[in-house]
């Protein structure tokens, strides 16, 4: 009889595991804590570099231009470079095409404008399945995707990663480039997700 097994966490993952337990044990921290310093790399710090750079190319079509051309010098130009951004591709969203990336070997992402990559990111599962039935991933995320749109997936690695730029959303004319950064989500700069809607936001 053949058995499941789950695959041991890494050597890392483990000494990760065993600071964070002792820590927990002597109060020097709480699970409040580490999950609160969780989100706030993975869904607060670092998406805010990305959606400068998205807002910028948003209202700005000679930025957009430098964006698109040479992703790593102009997001550079914000100040956002370093470590897993050294070699950066942006892909640009349209009503034809929508792009959505992964890394199917491991978890490569871009932490100088994304912070942390999600759970999700890291996952077997969609790394797997999202380059076999990208539409049916992204409709998982709640992403419908019509069918005359084209969906590329585009995997990442250690030499090159991407950034989405998603198209701007109806109805932000006149939104200033603070406002429409507020509108880009982590999801929207990966693929599996679309800016906010401009309803509510201050100009």
């Amino acid at each position: 009889m053949s058995h499941s097994h789950t695959k041991p966490p890494s050597d890392p993952a483990l000494r990760i595991k065993a600071i964070e337990t002792l820590m927990l044990e002597k109060g020097l921290i709480s699970l409040e804590a580490v999950d609160e310093f969780i989100d706030i790399c993975e869904n607060r710090i670092g998406p805010r570099n990305g959606a400068k750079v998205v807002a910028r190319a948003w209202t700005d079509a000679e930025y957009r231009k430098r964006l698109l051309a040479d992703g790593t010098a102009a997001i550079a130009e914000l100040g956002f470079q370093g470590g897993q951004g050294e070699h950066m591709v942006v892909l640009e969203n349209t009503p034809l095409v929508h792009n959505v990336t992964v890394c199917t070997l491991c978890s490569c992402y871009p932490w100088p404008t994304l912070g942390l990559p999600p759970v999700w990111y890291k996952s077997s599962a969609y790394r797997s399945r999202v380059v076999i039935e990208p539409r049916k991933v992204l409709s998982e995320f709640g992403l419908s995707i019509e069918d005359e749109v084209e969906v590329r997936v585009w995997d990442s690695n250690a030499e090159m990663r991407y950034l989405v730029l998603p198209m701007r959303p109806a109805g932000s004319d006149g939104l200033s480039e603070d406002a429409l950064a507020g509108l880009v989500t982590r999801d929207s700069m990966i693929g599996t997700g679309l800016p906010k809607s401009p309803q509510g936001a201050e100009p």
